[in-house]
């Protein structure tokens, strides 16, 4: 008997996960495939990790099971598989087989049982085995000679990991399950018992169900809310208890006619393989295949977790954010892995390779380049190494700060920076990055400093111009769509959790090929992407005359930061402390007693039961939903406790995410908020800023106000912000030429009004306050894309009457009409719309059959345009006021961007000055049929400047 870990893979799980958390993928014809390529991609990194191992690929068979026949309402309220899963069952069952991997369905059972029969099988043999699944109900299975992986997720789960995650031992997940019930199975529970309570009781009486239902009487003493009340509620649901544990446990015998020996993968049918991956259109793995003999076309590749795959780290080369010390060589992570070169990767440790490499540098046309560090924020992180590509297959990685005790004589960290100071600093050197700002920023602030220049590409950016929606734009996301490689991750090398390695501590032999390999996938991307946007000439526009222009101008901003007056931010945070204090006593006299504002159960209890409020809406287990989005409703209806709550939950929000946050966001070096800037995220091409998220501080509240009040200017200087009027409504007039509104902006007159005075059919001088606001609400809805339904909420008014307002609009603005029309139409029969720069949003959903999916496309293709325009105006804007800047040489700069707004820091001898000339840059970024109106305001911190 071999050594080798027996490996069962819960196939249904991963199928499920594959294709609810990867980007769709679908092939020319219109097959979808994402989940396919997912769960092989999987696959072949657990064979890579046990090669040795028996292994099988376990499925649910078709058809009802034992359970269903014990509980009628078993996954009763789970929805049809969709079509796009149901139609990739068959051909990721097909490659399976194909790829030689042992597959098992067994009728009349799950999966779960046929991997819980096996593995209590080779245990009582005391062999060790591995079930790779993200099902926690298997938990259960879990002994010393058991454990579980989620490949997805690269969490590990022994005897003592389950205890870590649950708080109960294996022994007692199924009692655990039993009582909190399981909504995805439809496992009823005892009703009022969640998490918490069945965690308690179990760790109470130190024991199962059987020890609980013995033990009633010590219940109401146990440490849980609402003890007291629990005796009765077990005991009026101990059947339910009782069932619930039957349906929760896995079967351990199965009659199964195998032998575990008998399940090691056998060779690959490499004719089907090649036949499939053609249906399938995995062109990469078919082109491999008909190269390689049949052993080399199935080796398995490492690949990467989802939380990789969708993670938007600073950069690609994510390393740990624990405080780099010098340690002992470390030992290598758990299940660590040699990198699977794609090349000649070297690792330069003298001064002759060294020179080599800078020769080749110098002679390269175009570099790839990245940095590896310490950390995440670009702001404090220290470098640990460069690594090079200057072409396909061939990188280098210059180790220049890894710190272990034992590390091999590295090159000086400043003699490197120095040498290679003058190739990153010439603009003439076409370089491309992967996400290059984190990396520009990383190298301004090394030991010898470097303003890198002349990037030219950056893949991230590439990818994000070519197709914002087509998937995450990360290095791990796209080496698998575009090279179809799975990049070696950062786990693999480092290790996870809290004893997860920095960079600068990992050994070369593991380091050297991760670097590299991140130069080098940089290069081959470049090729890849570069190709298709040549194709088309607009798109390449936006990445050479927006994006790749702005990367620089981005990471001087954060390199910046913003002053913020700390003492200030804990004043407020007393007060809203102080104001959450007696929303929650206002809340508790409402509902005549004390309860947990955070709990759902409790409030649910208060809301429905207690106060009879109305049920708007109900969770899937049924119960009356406690969701925002319907206290929101009710408190729209004038009940007062849910005016209380939104109250309180949007000043807790506010407390945690910005009056306590932010002092402890301070730079100490700089003594400033320094936020992370991201051209890559918003579908529409808009930034977004995160640590801290600057675009989400409400402006239309006290609270929200005074925290702008908190970034403050310099002693000697003044914050002038400079911000955008009515941008989209004018990006509006523009597209749609419909005369009223183009006559309205040209004359300056007050566009709400004019159409108030249009919809209400009064004189422009007569129009009210309140038809204004109504007005207002129409013109932003409908560049929204809002229904009459929408309309009448947001006017409080019946559904009838707000179409009589959207009709009269359109009737006196029929301009807009025919946009929103002639934009419908393009879409479907393009698949995207454009800004007027050329910037593309692709609408995956809008000849979707779920007519849901269809509108909600319709209403991005009206919108889209008109954000997208508005982002492109405002980064527009940003190069001609940075290029301003520098070359005036004036004691100003941009700190912050925030939606259509420049905050800028100014010597206040100069305010006059700079305010004008920003006020002539910003409004001349765009060439519009209407003028681009810019409000600017100067003061001593951001509010008195907005």
């Amino acid at each position: 008997m071999s050594n080798a870990p027996l490996v069962l893979v819960d196939g249904s799980s991963y199928l499920y996960r594959a294709f609810h958390a990867l980007p769709p993928l679908t092939t020319s014809k219109g097959l979808p495939t994402g989940a396919v390529k997912g769960v092989l991609n999987m696959l072949k990194s657990l064979r890579k990790q046990y090669p040795h191992s028996p292994f099988a690929v376990v499925f649910d068979a078709k058809g009802p099971t034992f359970r269903d026949a014990m509980f009628e309402h078993y996954k009763s309220h789970r929805p049809p598989m969709p079509d796009e899963l149901r139609v990739q069952i068959e051909p990721l069952h097909a490659s399976v087989k194909a790829l030689g991997y042992p597959l098992l369905c067994v009728d009349g059972v799950e999966a779960d049982d046929v991997i819980g029969t096996l593995a209590r099988q080779a245990a009582a043999e005391k062999r060790d085995v591995v079930i790779s699944t993200g099902d926690k109900d298997m938990a259960q299975l879990v002994c010393p000679h058991v454990t579980l992986v989620n490949t997805m997720t690269g969490s590990v789960y022994d005897v003592e990991g389950v205890k870590a995650k649950f708080g109960v031992g294996p022994e007692l997940i199924i009692d655990y399950l039993a009582l909190m019930g399981d909504k995805v199975d439809n496992i009823p529970g005892v009703p009022g018992v969640g998490e918490k309570t069945a965690l308690g009781l179990l760790v109470g009486v130190g024991g199962g169900l059987d020890v609980l239902y013995a033990n009633l009487d010590k219940v109401p003493g146990l440490p849980i809310r609402g003890a007291k009340t629990l005796p009765a509620k077990l005991e009026e649901h101990r059947e339910m208890a009782y069932l619930s544990y039957e349906l929760a446990t896995i079967k351990l015998d199965v009659p199964l006619a195998i032998e575990i020996d008998s399940l090691h993968p056998g060779e690959a049918d490499v004719p089907a393989l090649v036949e499939l991956y053609s249906e399938l259109e995995f062109k990469t793995w078919r082109d491999e295949l008909l190269r390689s003999n049949p052993a080399a076309a199935v080796k398995p590749q490492a690949v990467p977790a989802a939380d990789d795959l969708f993670a938007l780290a600073p950069s690609a080369s994510a390393p740990s954010t624990a405080p780099a010390t010098a340690a002992a060589a470390p030992e290598p992570a758990a299940e660590a892995l040699p990198a699977q070169a794609l090349g000649d990767y070297q690792c330069i440790l003298d001064q002759a390779q060294f020179d080599a490499w800078l020769e080749k540098l110098k002679q390269a046309k175009l570099i790839a380049f990245d940095t590896e560090t310490t950390g995440l924020d670009a702001q404090q992180a220290q470098l640990v190494g460069l690594s090079f590509a200057v072409k396909a297959g061939e990188a280098a990685y210059i180790p220049v700060a890894h710190s272990y005790m034992g590390v091999p004589t590295q090159l000086d960290r400043d003699t490197v920076l120095t040498a290679l100071k003058p190739i990153l600093e010439d603009p003439a050197k076409a370089k491309v990055g992967q996400h290059a700002k984190y990396d520009i920023n990383i190298l301004a602030h090394a030991s010898t400093p470097i303003t890198v220049q002349g990037v030219a590409f950056d893949t991230m950016l590439e990818s994000y111009v070519l197709d914002s929606t087509a998937t995450r734009h990360d290095m791990d996301s796209l080496a698998l769509k575009y090279l179809d490689h799975s990049t070696i991750r950062f786990e693999d090398i480092a290790g996870k959790g809290a004893k997860q390695l920095t960079f600068d501590q990992i050994p070369l032999e593991q380091a050297a090929p991760y670097a590299a390999e991140d130069a080098d996938v940089t290069l081959r991307l470049h090729q890849q992407l570069w190709a298709k946007l040549q194709a088309q000439p607009s798109l390449a526009k936006v990445l050479r005359e927006i994006e790749m222009p702005l990367v620089p101008v981005l990471a001087r901003i954060e390199r910046q930061g913003a002053l913020v007056d700390a003492k200030l931010l804990g004043e407020q945070s007393v007060e809203l402390g102080d104001k959450l204090v007696e929303l929650e006593r206002q809340a508790f006299a409402i509902a005549g007693e004390e309860f947990n504002l955070a709990s759902p159960k409790q409030l649910g209890v208060i809301l429905y039961e207690k106060l009879g409020l109305p049920i708007l809406s109900k969770t899937a287990k049924g119960q009356p939903s406690t969701a925002e989005a319907v206290l929101h409703e009710l408190a729209e209806q004038d009940y007062e406790l849910p005016k209380v709550l939104m109250q309180y939950r949007s000043l807790s929000k506010l407390k945690s995410t910005y009056t306590d946050r932010l002092p402890e966001q301070i730079n100490p070096r700089t003594g400033r908020i320094h936020t992370s800037y991201h051209q890559a995220v918003t579908a529409t091409g808009r930034l977004s800023s995160s640590d801290p998220n600057l675009q989400n501080i409400p402006i239309r509240t006290a609270e929200g106000r005074r925290i702008r009040q908190a970034f403050v200017a310099p002693k000697g200087y003044k914050l002038l912000a400079a911000d955008y009027s009515q941008i989209e409504l004018r990006i509006m007039a523009h597209l749609a030429q419909d005369a009223g509104l183009l006559d309205a902006f040209r004359h300056d007159r007050d566009v709400h009004k004019a159409t108030a005075a249009e919809v209400f059919g009064v004189a422009l001088e007569e129009v009210s306050t309140e038809q204004r606001r109504k007005a207002k609400a129409i013109n932003f809805g409908l560049i929204y894309g809002m229904s009459a339904f929408g309309l009448a909420k947001q006017l409080e008014v019946d559904r009838k009457q707000a179409q009589a307002y959207i009709d009269v609009y359109f009737a006196r603005y029929p301009g807009v009409l025919a946009y929103m029309e002639r934009t419908r139409e393009q879409a479907a029969n393009q698949g995207y719309v454009e800004t007027l720069f050329g910037r593309r949003l692709y609408l995956p959903d809008i000849q979707a059959k779920n007519q849901g999916l269809r509108k909600a496309a319709e209403r991005t293709a009206i919108n889209a345009p008109m954000q997208g325009t508005a982002a492109d105006i405002i980064k527009r804007a940003m190069l001609a006021v940075d290029q301003w800047l520098s070359q005036s040489g004036l004691d100003a700069r941009v700190i912050l961007q925030v939606h259509d707004e420049l905050v800028l820091e100014v010597r206040e001898d100069l305010v006059e000055q700079v305010r004008e000339q920003i006020k002539t840059l910003m409004s001349s970024a765009a060439e519009l049929d209407v003028p681009l109106l810019v409000e600017v305001g100067v003061g001593d911190n951001w509010d008195e400047a907005h």
